[in-house]
């Protein structure tokens, strides 16, 4: 039988329309096989496109109240300083907490010598805070130049849900090292016991991060913020993560 020429063309293409769509069907195929083995926990861009970012649904959970008053606040509340009698990480190791911090945070540490590598004579303090880089040198005149702030200071904590604490819960708290954080005299003392919403590191490149410890230090606990605090943290969120 004789073909018609259209009907011709149409028999001849008809192989190559099924070779494009089986090449057009490979490559979706590899295309999604790829996808799925190309995977990361953060977002690729500044901000998050299909869900919230963490830290701020995080804070979107904290509840919102007002300070409770500072009656009967004290630091003897928290137990004694630096304790090593606490079952947080670090607790009943033989080394007190600021030792622990010390030797967490500064680079090149010294040491005492002796049966424990506990006290920390000498180190580097790359200060997140305030960018700074401290020479630490244990002794009498210098030692006070690097101390170990609270990110989440205890008379905060006291005035947001601390006071309902047993003791040994507000020991741990105070000596929790994700709570602690080395820093300068100068940076500590400016600080004081200021929440988010009247004091953030001076180092604008660690705001997102001490928001970040902020909000996951209270959510742990069970610490509410004020109002002007969760804006305050909202907004380094929104500007520096």
């Amino acid at each position: 039988m004789r073909l018609t020429v259209p009907v011709r063309v149409a028999l001849i293409a008809a192989p190559v329309l099924v070779f494009l769509l089986v090449g057009v069907v490979s490559v979706v195929e590899k295309s999604s096989s790829a996808s799925t083995v190309v995977t990361s926990n953060y977002p690729t861009t500044s901000r998050a496109v299909a869900e919230p970012r963490p830290a701020l649904t995080k804070l979107n959970s904290l509840p919102v109240k007002g300070r409770a008053p500072k009656t009967h606040f004290g630091r003897a509340l928290f137990g004694d300083q630096w304790t090593d009698d606490v079952t947080v990480e670090g607790g009943h190791n033989g080394c007190d907490t600021r030792n622990d911090m010390l030797r967490r945070d500064l680079a090149g540490a010294g040491f005492k010598p002796g049966r424990k590598t506990c006290v920390v004579l000498s180190g580097t303090l790359n200060d997140p805070y305030t960018g700074e880089t401290i020479l630490f040198q244990r002794g009498a005149g210098s030692s006070s130049q690097v101390q170990v702030d609270h990110v989440v200071p205890l008379l905060d904590a006291w005035q947001k849900g601390a006071q309902d604490w047993d003791y040994m819960a507000r020991r741990n708290f105070a000596n929790d090292p994700i709570n602690l954080q080395t820093t300068t005299a100068a940076a500590n003392r400016e600080k004081g016991s200021a929440d988010a919403a009247t004091w953030l590191p001076p180092n604008k490149a660690y705001r997102c991060t001490y928001a970040t410890r902020i909000i996951d230090i209270k959510a742990r606990y069970g610490l509410w913020v004020t109002q002007s605090e969760r804006d305050a943290l909202a907004r380094v969120l929104a500007e520096y993560c």
